[in-house]
């Protein structure tokens, strides 16, 4: 998770287990747009298709009840979200898009049959043929059944302009192609980046710290440098993926020395 740095050096901001695992979250971004009547869930988690032997491997504890009852906590159910967000289609942000219909292993079915699953059109066709170095982050159980439900809706370029109003795309390639962030365009506290694995907890703040899963770790750092100056300039809420303790911040100081000024701990 933390590449070419140090354990001695990470080893300090993070637990660590025998297995020299570190805990993580899978975190879902739930966006309730009132106006224009829109339940939007960004990224679904690992899902439930997990039989014990492949769920040690990562030490992934499923939960079903999860996101029904995030929803719940807000006033809705999962039959109410219309939009699904795919940040990437790795199996640990969007596994939970289909679940097994009967036994383990076996034919699945979308978690979400009624909305819509935005995701980038370069991205999709680089799941569907990843390269070697990415190919087991992509579970083709996960996501190969949108298509023929028909429900996704393809982002394409590289400035894509925003689906609706109160939404904005902003695209990056450092982690795996085309990954999809949303932009809450919201006033005051409701104005939120959705940062995906370019950051995917607090402690990989600092510049130089990128995953050995990145595609492109340097393209990751110019990333970082850019999204640190949006939510530096426009007071965003950086969300998240995976930490363990702490949904989001805000940022203070500079593009090379990102201090956090306000934490929202979940």
């Amino acid at each position: 998770m933390f590449g070419i740095v140090p354990k001695a050096l990470w080893g300090n901001v993070t637990d660590v287990d025998a297995e020299n695992r570190i805990l993580l979250a899978t975190r879902s971004l739930l966006i309730v747009h009132r106006g224009q009547q829109r339940v939007i869930l960004v990224d679904t988690g690992c899902g439930t298709k997990w039989t014990p032997e492949k769920a040690a491997r990562f030490a992934i504890e499923t939960d079903a009840d999860a996101i029904p009852k995030a929803l719940s906590s807000a006033g809705f159910t999962e039959g109410d979200v219309t939009d699904v967000v795919i940040s990437h289609l790795h199996f640990d942000h969007n596994g939970g898009l289909t679940r097994w219909v009967d036994k383990p292993g076996g034919r699945t079915e979308l978690h979400f049959p009624h909305a819509k699953h935005w995701v980038h059109r370069r991205h999709w066709d680089h799941a569907r043929e990843p390269h070697i170095k990415d190919r087991a982050s992509f579970l083709p159980e996960d996501f190969v059944a949108l298509e023929d439900a028909g429900v996704l809706e393809m982002v394409d370029g590289d400035t894509p302009g925003p689906p609706f109003e109160g939404l904005k795309w902003l695209v990056t390639h450092g982690h795996t192609p085309y990954q999809l962030h949303p932009i809450i365009g919201g006033k005051g506290d409701s104005r939120l980046l959705f940062v995906g694995d370019i950051v995917p907890t607090a402690s990989h703040l600092r510049l130089g710290w990128v995953m050995a899963y990145d595609m492109q770790p340097m393209q990751t750092i110019a990333e970082k440098k850019m999204i640190y100056r949006q939510c530096l300039e426009d007071g965003l809420w950086l969300a998240f993926p995976h930490d363990p303790s702490t949904g989001g911040v805000v940022l203070d100081g500079s593009i090379s020395r990102p201090i956090v000024s306000r934490a929202l701990e979940i």
